[in-house]
């Protein structure tokens, strides 16, 4: 690939590398840089925190490596700085400020002092959009105009929620087009009921390739141009992310996306929310600590534990397990941009000739089944949960609820942690009672 100059001079392409210009990366970077001829070299520093130096007590020679028959790399006159790398027994091993690094007799040297520098440099400030109360966020699916129209049944019940976030959105195409059913009177009686709309975006056409899609920059530009597009034309608040299952070489892409459209919603007011897995090894790609220096908010959605397919029973959001994803998330993201979301559903396991499967079901179905089957259920501790079993044509069914006990003592992780709020998926499969729970829960 040739060589070529792009945005103005400040980005040079020479076979496959990028290359950045020097002026333009002061600009924007605390940096200190020194350039010298003969040889031709340029050298870059970054870290003025208690940096330690020597300064030289008499004219003296930086040499390739320690002792005297060594090769000298370059003369130093009396009363010059050195940056101090390492001290060995005689030798210390410098840097001068103009780029080299070798080796200088600790005799000719003072002793180490610890210096600071006094910066000029002013890093751009960036200012986050937070509401002023405990977050409490309803996920609304929605899969047509039709359910666009059904707003106002669906929150009949509902008390407490200030955001609700729609699924809208989708990536279409590889293209990083956009399909939604956003809707204006939804908004609009959103914000008569006091609740904020997060518009929510998603990846799960199976014929898109969301590393595609991210690793482009036209494709990139186009999802986020369509993205706040759409999201402002019918007057919404703020952007949920919710792109799933991302494979580990799509990180840095999608990482670079939340970038770009996190510049975008702040020009235009927009919060901007994205959901993340609770953290395993396997999902450390998402770089949640990178993602809360620009998101608005993280959300962990804190449930499926266990889930379609899992090669055993058990709970989808276990106490200790939801706690520990907490504590996992806030060891890379400030607690308030935090927000944990809950499940208003739960799994009916069933084992039928060694074979296991479930159901996902809603809160009032669960009650159902163990009122139906007439379920004795149990506080289990190490859950924080009531589980319930029983047996039925020949096969043995397993439950661990959710109802307004388990999801008391998961919300209540959120003021204990001094959360941003908490989120739940999702609207209508909730029992109506458990709307006063959250909010009492939160305080």
């Amino acid at each position: 690939m040739p060589a070529s100059d792009t945005a103005g001079g400040e980005v040079w392409v020479k076979d496959g590398s990028v290359f950045l210009s020097v002026p333009f990366v002061q600009k924007y970077t605390d940096i200190e840089v020194y350039t010298a001829e003969e040889p031709a070299r340029i050298a870059i520093q970054h870290d003025f925190t208690e940096v330690r130096t020597v300064t030289a007590k008499r004219d003296t020679a930086i040499r390739i490596r320690g002792g005297i028959k060594a090769e000298v790399l370059t003369e130093v006159e009396k009363g010059t700085a050195l940056l101090l790398m390492e001290e060995l027994q005689d030798w210390d091993q410098v840097a001068t400020f103009d780029g080299y690094i070798g080796y200088v007799q600790k005799k000719k040297v003072s002793a180490p002092e610890t210096q600071t520098f006094e910066r000029e440099f002013q890093a751009e400030e960036y200012t986050y959009l937070s509401m002023d109360e405990p977050v409490n966020m309803a996920w609304h699916q929605v899969t047509n105009t039709e359910a666009n129209a059904g707003f106002a049944e669906a929150v009949q019940n509902v008390s407490g929620v200030n955001v609700i976030s729609p699924t809208w959105f989708t990536i279409a195409d590889n293209e990083g087009n956009v399909s939604g059913i956003p809707s204006g009177d939804y908004v609009s009686q959103a914000h008569e009921r006091g609740m904020q709309v997060w518009a929510l975006i998603d990846n799960f056409k199976e014929e898109v390739k969301t590393t595609e899609v991210l690793s482009r920059t036209s494709s990139r530009q186009n999802l986020i141009r369509q993205l706040v597009d759409g999201t402002l034309g019918v007057g919404a608040d703020g952007i949920n992310v919710d792109f799933e299952s991302l494979q580990e070489e799509v990180g840095p892409h999608f990482l670079e996306f939340l970038r770009e459209l996190s510049i975008e919603c702040h020009k235009n007011h927009l919060v901007l929310s994205v959901d993340n897995p609770v953290p395993e090894d396997f999902t450390s790609h998402y770089d949640r600590s990178e993602q809360g220096k620009v998101v608005d908010y993280v959300i962990i959605m804190g449930y499926d534990e266990h889930y379609a397919g899992s090669q055993e029973a058990g709970s989808v959001a276990s106490l200790p397990w939801v706690e520990k994803g907490i504590a996992d998330t806030l060891e890379e993201v400030a607690p308030e941009r935090v927000i944990n979301a809950v499940p208003f559903y739960t799994r009916l396991w069933k084992t039928a000739g060694g074979a296991l499967t479930s159901e996902a079901i809603g809160m009032d179905q669960a009650q159902e089944v163990i009122s139906v089957h007439q379920v004795e259920t149990y506080w289990d501790k190490t859950t924080g949960q009531n589980y319930g079993t029983y047996e039925s044509e020949g096969a043995t069914y397993q439950i661990w609820l959710e109802d307004a006990q388990s999801i008391e003592a998961k919300v209540k992780l959120v003021p204990k942690y001094h959360l941003a709020g908490v989120a739940q998926w999702k609207l209508g499969l909730e029992n109506s009672g458990i709307w006063s729970v959250i909010s009492e829960s939160l305080k």
